[in-house]
């Protein structure tokens, strides 16, 4: 699965369990979380220097309202 479509298809669950955080997400798993995107990615990289890291951000309830 792609990171796409990963965050696609758990993306409701994903910002209810990590509102205001960003999340490293490597081969369609989470395997970082921070409230920073720069240390997020330093984590995922320590673990997995070889392969491609996406960062995501979860929005908040609040962003999501000022966003609809």
């Amino acid at each position: 699965m792609e990171t796409n479509e990963f965050l696609s298809k758990h993306s409701q669950e994903l910002s209810e369990k990590y509102p205001g955080k960003y999340l490293a997400i490597v081969d369609a798993e989470v395997v970082s979380i921070s409230s920073s995107s720069h240390e997020a990615f330093k984590k995922a990289k320590e673990k997995y220097p070889d392969k491609k890291i996406h960062i995501s951000y979860m929005p908040t309830p609040a962003e999501v309202n000022i966003l609809i």
